[in-house]
């Protein structure tokens, strides 16, 4: 768990399978072993790697011989580290030259930094694995990030509902606590695996791993992570997504990139929804994506009501351009 927000290091995180009753719990302690298992995906070899993840306390079918999933680390993918710049078939700022928590560290006690720089350093190294997995199974993961009650889930349920029968859509639900959001998802028609972190307020690698070990996305699939509701440790956390994308509504006030910089510099692209709602609020959208762009000059904006439909046409063409090029980039 995070080492600088207080979420704490003894929570329990619990998890729904695709058939959403089969639940997990695993609490967040460290432990390195060695694994050697069997690829059942088109590599069909046999390989192993060592990783840290946590004990599971299983409820479900999925309990002895479960771990963090099997990694391809492919030397022509070069997205090993969060650190350096991706190859997303287009130029765009990458600004990892330091990572957002080392902001405000200097007048920490050193015992209080070196934690945190393992705290990351391990989360960085389960990411890398998560990404080189995504990699080798031409597989396009988005890490959706927002305050509460920005639209995320809406957003999905749209893009389900609009984009199921074309593309092959999976689901990571991140929440504290409840399926709500997991049933939503599933109603609307896709794949689904809830992950409940407790007092946690993100998700992390080792999450995302166990949670890709109940999806199961087939090759060539998207998968789309909703992160837990918040706009600061999110930022701090790489998954392995190959972009983050923040949602900002309308509802919210327009100077949220400038309260909290990192989340809108990490996000390769920022959606504005809600939009049927500007008649309505006190929101001076030109002043928000000014604001976004002061902080990274690079992203993307979308102005989008996941509601009305307004603007998804803009969203779905940027999905189908960047699965096409997550598939692509395997042959590089």
């Amino acid at each position: 768990m995070c080492g600088t927000c207080g979420c704490g290091g003894e929570a329990t995180v619990t998890m729904l399978g695709r058939d959403g009753e089969a639940e997990r719990a695993a609490h967040a302690h460290d432990h390195s072993h060695e694994h050697h298992h069997h690829h059942h995906e088109h590599h069909g070899h046999d390989h192993s790697h060592s990783h840290s993840h946590s004990h599971d306390h299983g409820h479900s079918h999925h309990t002895h011989g479960h771990h963090a999933h099997d990694h391809h680390d492919h030397a022509h993918h070069s997205h090993a580290h969060h650190h350096h710049a991706h190859d997303h078939g287009h130029d765009r700022r990458h600004d990892h030259h330091h990572h957002p928590a080392d902001h405000g560290r200097a007048h920490q006690p050193r015992n209080v930094v070196e934690l945190e720089a393992q705290v990351f350093a391990k989360n960085d190294a389960l990411a890398a694995k998560n990404r080189a997995w995504f990699a080798g199974r031409e597989i396009l993961a988005l890490n959706l990030v927002s305050s509460p009650g920005a639209g995320k889930t809406t957003l999905l349920e749209r893009t389900i509902r609009d984009l199921g029968k074309e593309l092959p859509l999976f689901v990571l639900e991140g929440d504290q606590a409840t399926a709500n959001d997991g049933v939503r998802i599933r109603a609307a028609g896709a794949p689904v695996v809830q992950i409940n972190t407790g007092t946690g307020c993100h998700l992390e690698a080792d999450m995302v791993a166990r949670g890709l070990m109940e999806l199961k996305p087939q090759t060539g699939a998207v998968v789309l992570i909703e992160n837990v509701g918040n706009l600061v440790c999110p930022a701090m956390f790489d998954l392995g997504e190959r972009a983050k994308v923040a949602v900002l509504s309308v509802t919210e006030g327009e100077d949220k990139p400038l309260k909290y910089p990192h989340m809108f510099r990490t996000a390769e692209v920022m959606i504005l929804n809600k939009i049927d709602l500007l008649p309505y609020v006190d929101f001076d959208a030109e002043r928000a994506v000014a604001y976004a762009r002061e902080v990274n000059p690079d992203i993307t904006v979308l102005r989008v009501s996941a509601r009305s439909g307004e603007g998804l046409d803009a969203w779905y063409g940027w999905l189908r351009r960047e699965l096409a090029a997550a598939r692509e980039a395997t042959l590089i």
